[in-house]
C-alpha cells in the first residue's frame, strides 16, 4: 500500500530534519485525526488514519518501530521478518530504515478503543491502545462451551443464542436448580462434561457445569457455576451447591467465576463442588452398584448493608 502524503525519514541519517517531522505532523493532524463527536460519543477514526498506519502484509496497525524500503513503502516490524527483508510492494531489499515521521505521527495520535462499537468510551494514545484492548471490559467473550473447542468469540446476547441453538444447551429462567445424576457403571469415568445448563437470573446469565474426570488414579465429580459477564460484575453474586444422601450432605458456597476464565482454568483450580467417587457412591445409596445422587443449588445477589458494611443475601424466590 502506497502513501504519497508522507515522506519517511531513514533512521540511519545523521541529522533528522525536525521541521520536516513537525510539518508532516501538522499536516496529518489536520487531515487524518479522528473528528470528535460530542454528547459523550466515541471518537470514530477516519479511513485515512487506518490506511496510513495499516501494515500491507498483516493489515494490523503498525507500532514503532515502523520500517520502510528505499521507495518509501512501510510495514510493521513483525512482518519485516516474515517477508525475509524483501519489500512486499516493490520487492526491493529492506534494510534497517525506520519511517521516523510516521512513528512521530503514531506517537501523537489519540484513538478510540477498537471496541467502541460495543460500548467502550475510552480514548487512548496510539501506543497505549493495545495494552488497554487486551483487558478492555467491553471486549467480546470466548464461547464457554466445554464440550468442544468452539472458536466463536462474541458478545453475551449472541453467545446465549449460540449456546442454545448450536450447542443445544438447556435454558432456564430461575435462580435455583435441582438436578439428579445417574450412572449405571460408577467405575467408568470418561473425562466428559455430563451437564451444561444456562440460568437467566437477576437479568444476567449463569452457566452451570457438571462433569467427571480422572485426577491421578481417582475419579472426581465436579460442579461449578460461571458468570456470563466480566469478573467485576461476577463478584456481586454468590451461589451454593449441595449434594447429600444417607443422612449426610456436602455444601459448597462461593462466587461464580467469569467466563473470561477458561473452563479448564476453573476446573484445574478445583473452584467448585468437588466430590470423590467413594463419597458420591455413599450419597447414592451405599451399595456401590450405581451412581445416583442429586445436586441442588441457588444463586443470590449480594447487597451492601449501609449501616453494618457487610453483605447480606438478597434471595431469589
Amino acid at each position: 500500500m502506497e502513501f504519497n502524503s508522507i515522506e519517511c525519514i531513514s533512521s540511519s541519517s545523521e541529522v533528522i530534519d525536525e521541521d520536516q517531522i513537525r510539518y508532516h505532523h501538522h499536516l496529518l493532524q489536520n487531515q487524518f485525526l479522528p473528528s470528535k463527536i460530542h454528547n459523550n460519543s466515541a471518537i470514530h477514526p477516519t479511513t485515512s488514519v487506518h490506511e496510513l498506519l495499516e501494515c500491507p502484509v498483516c493489515t494490523n496497525s503498525m507500532y514503532p518501530p515502523i520500517h520502510q524500503c528505499h521507495n518509501g513503502h512501510t510495514l510493521c516490524s513483525t512482518c519485516k521478518l516474515r517477508v525475509h527483508n524483501r519489500c512486499p510492494t516493490c520487492r526491493q531489499e529492506l534494510k534497517d530504515i525506520r519511517c521516523l515521521a510516521l512513528e512521530k505521527v503514531a506517537e501523537s495520535l489519540e484513538l478510540p478503543c477498537k471496541y467502541f462499537s460495543l460500548g467502550c468510551p475510552e480514548i487512548f494514545p496510539y501506543n497505549s491502545k493495545l495494552k488497554h484492548e487486551a483487558l478492555c471490559n467491553f471486549r467480546p467473550y470466548n464461547c464457554p462451551y466445554a464440550g468442544s473447542e468452539c472458536s466463536v468469540v462474541e458478545n453475551i446476547p449472541y453467545l446465549v443464542n449460540h449456546l442454545r441453538d448450536d450447542h443445544k444447551v438447556d435454558m432456564h429462567s430461575r435462580c435455583t436448580f435441582n438436578h439428579r445424576y445417574v450412572k449405571s457403571n460408577p467405575r467408568e469415568v470418561e473425562n466428559a462434561t455430563w451437564m451444561l445448563t444456562v440460568f437467566n437470573c437477576f437479568g444476567h446469565y449463569f452457566y452451570l457445569h457438571f462433569e467427571a474426570f480422572q485426577l491421578g488414579m481417582a475419579p472426581i465429580y465436579m460442579a461449578f457455576l460461571r458468570f456470563m459477564g466480566d469478573e467485576t460484575e461476577a463478584r456481586n453474586y454468590s451461589y451454593s451447591l449441595e449434594v447429600g444422601g444417607n443422612g449426610r450432605k456436602f455444601v459448597w458456597e462461593g462466587t461464580p467465576r467469569s467466563i473470561r476464565d477458561s473452563h479448564r482454568k476453573v476446573r484445574d483450580n478445583h473452584d467448585g463442588l468437588v466430590i470423590q467417587r467413594n463419597m458420591a457412591l455413599f450419597f447414592s445409596s451405599g451399595d456401590k452398584k450405581e451412581l445416583k445422587f442429586r445436586v441442588t443449588g441457588r444463586i443470590w445477589k449480594e447487597q451492601q448493608n449501609p449501616d453494618g458494611g457487610v453483605c447480606i443475601p438478597n434471595l431469589c424466590s
